[in-house]
């Protein structure tokens, strides 16, 4: 019999015995190997903490109590407990479950969450709201130890110990974040006693005491005293002086000793933590050997443990930043690389193996690596701060009141910027181009391909830019073959890649090879070729080029994988605004709204940015800018934006290696969302 086919409500696990529990939960991390194995996605932290979400169910009223996952990409076993088991196949999937909580998708879900470190602040906004409205039901917040990194986990335990709510923290320590856990915390966690200078004093002591005559008496009272001083720097004591009581550390995979804690946790009032240790990859031994490997997977065959072949694609754009990177690194002792807990995601771990001494891992800090890498950079070193897009977003005040204001030569490199796919919207990175363009000093920069990408980082490094500099690429595989060395970049310039008449396009970062694409497209069908430019200096604009753009064609496109709102298009769009253009302006970007999980191509479809709607977008343009009369001429606008003399038709120049370029970006198979 299945336990776990036949639960129909969480509430049912009450009437359960600790055996049947134990069966359950077996069913679970079975049901768990299958679908994971089958639709990939977040794995070895889910398989540790199997035990733990059917104790919490089995004690509590969910849904009525109130259940928060921080980040929550551990949260699989608690959906399959919650009435998802059949849909797990879908997981990350267009149209099937979230790989996160998603408050749409479920009443068992309470909070989404995406970031690490929140739970903690929003469990206590759903404690004070239940005390607000004269209701009784308990709030529990499940976080990792690597959440605990970062600050908002103390600015929320801070606010509860000082308002003694009634509420329960579970600390889930399996002595990993993603990669190991980083930080002092971590350390204060796992191994307290192992500073040498404490030992070597632990030593002489002893060494000393021996050469007394009541040596063991005296020797006792030393182990008294030891014992009391770890007492003191435990765990417990940390959260004790926040006004939160401290209990455990217990084992989390023990489902008859959770069951019985957490039992008499709940009849408890006021602000509680439990620490618990579970173990990642729990049930499936290569996994618990490797849970780095096993932290987020992508299908593969259960007995063997090897992942499903992929298609064959060139390397992805971690992969050649981080190659790019160490390379610089060699000749240039001056550069310092800064991550937050994420040295395998954002492709710095090499750098970091290679240069351990100018290399440092925050943990799950964003805004405390902004500001740390605003210090590194006023103190005379060359910071490059690798972090996702929309993590970034987290560090926004730091990048505007301490890089920014001071306009300190720091270089942020967001990875995963755009669409990312099965992640969905708390990881798309479709802000950054937005909010990087409000900040003063900064240039904002998006290169088409790997190998600008890597022009960007050497001169970025190398020249004196005179201020910071933000560089954006996508999750996936770069469209072009790399070529050894940097090649040149006119810094500040745009570049033409095709030359045409009447509409000009300008593709920002990933959409030059969409653009390319459909403009192919509309020369097949329509028979007329448009202009394409790469506008990879986002802020500044290539004003220049800009103004020869608007002087010689009736329309403006522009392309990005950001959102409109705020974007590279709405400042063009006010750019040309102001110089009285009076051509049509159309921007293709995000709508203003939030983008949910599905395939990169999929989601470009949805919203019109795949080369098929951009094509359609680009003829209809092109037939609307027929049927316009340009008042005021060519050369009229060309001389309110100040550029040429009148009478002079502008020239947009392009070179050999433009046309060869060109030609490779529009090679068929070769897709910027390829790759992991």
């Amino acid at each position: 019999m299945s336990l776990l086919e036949d639960l129909k409500a969480t509430s049912e696990l009450k009437t359960f015995t600790d055996e049947q529990l134990i069966q359950l939960a077996d069913e679970v991390r079975v049901k768990l190997l299958e679908s994971v194995s089958e639709s990939g996605g977040h794995f070895a932290s889910n398989l540790g903490v199997v035990e733990l979400a059917v104790a919490i169910h089995a004690v509590y009223d969910t849904p009525t109590d109130k259940l928060i996952w921080d980040v929550s990409h551990q949260s699989y076993p608690h959906k399959i407990l919650t009435g998802r088991a059949d849909r797990m196949n879908t997981i990350r999937q267009k149209n099937g479950l979230s790989g996160f909580t998603r408050r749409e998708e479920s009443e068992y879900d309470s909070f989404i969450a995406g970031h690490a470190s929140t739970s903690i602040s929003a469990a206590m906004g759903f404690a004070c709201a239940r005390d607000a409205r004269g209701e009784d039901h308990k709030v529990v917040a499940v976080v990792g130890d690597g959440a605990m990194t970062g600050g908002l986990c103390y600015e929320g335990m801070n606010h509860l110990g000082g308002a003694k709510k009634d509420m329960l923290i579970i600390l889930n320590d399996n002595s990993w974040a993603i990669s190991r856990t980083v930080g002092a915390l971590s350390k204060y966690l796992t191994g307290i006693m192992t500073d040498e200078r404490f030992n070597k004093l632990r030593s002489e002591v002893w060494d000393l005491t021996g050469k007394f005559k009541r040596r063991e008496s005296i020797r006792e009272t030393v182990r008294r005293l030891e014992k009391s001083f770890k007492t003191l720097v435990q765990p417990g004591a940390l959260f004790e002086h926040l006004g939160l009581r401290y209990f455990g550390p217990i084992d989390g995979n023990d489902i008859p000793l959770l069951r019985k804690t957490l039992t008499e946790l709940r009849e408890m009032s006021g602000p509680k933590v439990l620490h618990v240790f579970t173990k990642k990859g729990k049930g499936y031994p290569r996994a618990e050997e490797d849970a780095l490997k096993f932290y987020a997977v992508t299908p593969f065959d259960l007995k063997t443990g090897k992942m499903h072949p992929k298609p064959k694609s060139l390397p992805a754009y971690t992969s050649v930043f981080g190659d790019a990177i160490v390379e610089l690194g060699e000749k240039n002792k001056n550069l310092n690389v800064i991550t937050a807990a994420m040295p395998t995601g954002s492709g710095v771990l090499p750098f970091g193996e290679k240069y351990p001494k100018r290399y440092h891992d925050v943990g799950i800090a964003e805004e405390h690596g902004v500001c740390f890498t605003a210090g590194l950079a006023a103190g005379g070193v060359r910071p490059l701060f690798a972090v996702y897009s929309s993590f970034l977003q987290r560090g926004y005040d730091q990048v505007m009141h301490d890089i920014a204001l001071q306009n300190l030569p720091a270089i942020l490199c967001l990875d995963r910027a755009g669409i990312v796919g099965a992640d969905g919207p708390t990881h798309h990175g479709v802000f950054d181009l937005s909010y990087m363009q409000t900040a003063p000093n900064f240039t904002v920069t998006a290169p088409k391909d790997g190998n600008e990408l890597r022009s960007l980082l050497r001169y970025a490094i190398e020249e004196d830019i005179g201020g910071p500099i933000s560089i954006r690429y996508p999750r996936g595989s770069v469209p072009t073959e790399i070529k050894p060395g940097f090649e040149p970049i006119a810094w500040g310039k745009w570049e033409v890649l095709r030359e045409g008449s009447e509409l000009c396009i300008l593709a920002v970062g990933t959409m030059v090879i969409n653009a390319l694409a459909a403009a192919n497209k509309v020369l097949a069908e329509t028979g007329k070729s448009i202009t394409v430019i790469n506008a990879r200096f986002v802020k500044p604009v290539d004003t220049e080029t800009l103004k020869q753009v608007a002087d010689s064609h009736a329309a403006i496109m522009t392309i990005e994988e950001n959102a409109l709102l705020g974007g590279f298009g709405s400042t063009i769009s006010r750019m040309m605004h102001e110089s009285r253009y009076s051509g049509q302006v159309i921007n293709c970007g995000i709508p203003d709204e939030f983008i949910w999980h599905g395939g990169v191509e999929e989601l470009w479809r949805d919203i019109g940015l795949d080369s098929d709607s951009l094509a359609q977008k680009m003829i209809t343009a092109l037939k609307d800018s027929s049927h316009t009369t340009r008042t005021n001429g060519k050369r009229g606008i060309l001389d309110r934006l100040g550029f040429g003399k009148q009478g002079q038709r502008p020239r947009i120049h392009k070179t050999a290696e433009t046309e060869t370029l060109v030609s490779d970006l529009t090679t068929p198979g070769r897709s910027s969302s390829a790759g992991s």
